[in-house]
């Protein structure tokens, strides 16, 4: 069986870009989370234990953003994706957006935004 839990908007301030003032002075990031898992043994244990502790996916989220300054937000994302895997092991599969509000493009945008979808035997095959 395969569920999601979706985790929306989630708001970090980063330094993050290719230009020098993003690494200085940072922005504001927004996120979503596409986590796919098995419900089936929530649903019959009505445990926390049993499932993937969004709290937890948040924190751990906002601490990978923060640790870091990377160049690129497609970095974040694939950072993002595979520490999700490595830490939680009953995502199955994960998809993250990374938005970067009012990028400096030289003209009105409101976002720009990448995403990266990955599997566990995707990321098992990567470290082969």
């Amino acid at each position: 069986m395969e569920n999601i839990i979706r985790i929306k908007k989630a708001v970090f301030y980063g330094y993050h870009g290719a230009c020098s003032e993003e690494q200085s002075v940072g922005s504001q990031y927004e996120a979503d989370v596409d986590i796919y898992t098995d419900f089936t043994p929530t649903s019959k244990s009505d445990n926390l234990e049993d499932t993937i502790d969004y709290m937890r996916v948040y924190q751990f989220m906002n601490k990978l953003v923060l640790e870091r300054k990377y160049y690129l937000i497609e970095s974040v994302a694939l950072i993002i994706a595979d520490k999700l895997l490595i830490n939680f092991p009953r995502i199955k599969k994960v998809s993250v957006r990374v938005r970067k509000e009012n990028p400096p493009l030289g003209g009105v945008v409101d976002s720009v935004e990448v995403e990266v979808s990955k599997t566990r035997e995707e990321l098992e095959k990567e470290s082969d």
